[in-house]
């Protein structure tokens, strides 16, 4: 007589699975996502934590990789390159269709989740975006007029307010106002218009 195992569910699928949801568009709701992997509701929130840091952390998987794309593709060092590597992660978030869906399906939420700053991504973004002037600077590359930890908080605050124009102020965003926004960071930066 055989038994029949069952994989039991972790942790890593229930990020997995939320992913592939967010991805398709689809909402997530941590009852149907235990139900789904056949684990208690208690278990799935000591795993995740809470809906709003899920979703954080799937934003996050998917940030990450562009992040590093673009220090790895961008060219030059100081200013062009700071300014480079901006451009190439908000122009990919600006024509992200999952990220515009999920803006459009839930505009309030999806404000609060990408730009609060108790948010996984906005904190992770910033301290991301520091590191990067850090090491700039820590090469001898770059020389900001301004305070580093300000400076990459307002370089973040002035992308989110361009890819997320749309629920900020009603205008869709556009691909004009992220260079002006490289424009800024440039200047910001101790770089020339």
């Amino acid at each position: 007589m055989t038994e029949k195992t069952t994989a039991r569910a972790t942790p890593a699928d229930a990020f997995r699975r939320a992913r592939r949801m967010w991805l398709k568009g689809e909402r997530i709701h941590l009852a149907s996502l235990s139900a789904e992997l056949n684990i208690g509701r208690a278990t799935l929130f000591r795993w995740v934590g809470n809906k709003d840091l899920l979703l954080g952390e799937v934003l996050w998987s998917l940030y990450e990789p562009v992040r590093l794309e673009a220090l790895s593709v961008t060219p030059g060092q100081g200013v062009d390159f700071v300014v480079g590597v901006y451009r190439h992660i908000n122009s990919i978030l600006l024509h992200s269709e999952p990220l515009r869906r999920f803006i459009h399906e839930d505009p309030e939420y999806a404000l609060k989740i990408l730009t609060s700053s108790q948010s996984t991504i906005h904190s992770r973004t910033v301290e991301a975006n520091t590191r990067t002037l850090r090491e700039q600077i820590a090469a001898g590359h770059l020389n900001p007029p301004l305070n580093v930890n300000s400076l990459s908080y307002f370089m973040v605050r002035l992308a989110e307010s361009c890819l997320y124009s749309d629920i900020i102020n009603g205008r869709e965003p556009r691909e004009e106002e992220l260079e002006d926004a490289c424009t800024a960071v440039r200047i910001l930066l101790g770089g020339k218009a």
